[in-house]
């Protein structure tokens, strides 16, 4: 673009086409969702998270299969919270695709995750993300042989008179 030849503002288009929107997706997500849907995780999801939900009642919530994929997306991104992880879904489209979700659904948002996520027991979140862990292994997306943990124990110096502005201590010394 040559020198003062920028145009004044830029108008996009108002539609464009779905079926005009490159669809990439990130090679690690097609590889667990391949491995995901071979090993049947979305019925294995349902059935150890069935006693938490409903047949009738309400309006439906989210899949577990869903909800557990996009914990697993907050896990492999580094993301910690449920806004953050429903932000990255919504924001990606390789990650709509892992979802399951096209282009005109949006994915769940933070308040039913968070709904989701209390709704469900730790017994059934450990029992999915365990049936997740020995597949990655035994499928080569994960390997690992090391597992380290810090329990270092520190003192904190939490003394009330340590922590008192200069100027304070005058008042403190009839407290002690």
């Amino acid at each position: 673009m040559a020198v003062g030849k920028r145009s004044a503002g830029r108008q996009d288009e108002m539609f464009v086409a779905t079926s005009e929107i490159r669809r990439l997706s990130h090679p690690f997500y097609q590889a667990l969702e391949r491995m995901l849907k071979n090993e049947g995780f979305d019925a294995f999801a349902e059935a150890a998270c069935r006693e938490f939900y409903a047949e009738k009642n309400g309006r439906p919530g989210i899949p577990p299969g869903v909800y557990f994929r996009m914990l697993l997306i907050g896990y492999l991104d580094g993301i910690g919270s449920e806004r953050g992880i429903a932000w990255r879904c919504a924001d990606s489209i390789s990650l709509r695709d892992f979802l399951g979700y096209g282009l005109s659904k949006n994915p769940p948002d933070h308040s039913s995750v968070s709904r989701t996520r209390r709704r469900l027991s730790l017994e059934a979140h450990e029992a999915v993300f365990g049936w997740v862990l020995e597949r990655l292994s035994s499928s080569g997306l994960l390997s690992g042989k090391t597992l380290g943990v810090d329990a270092t124990t520190l003192e904190a110096n939490a003394a009330l008179r340590s922590i008192v502005a200069p100027g304070r201590r005058d008042r403190l010394r009839g407290l002690a």
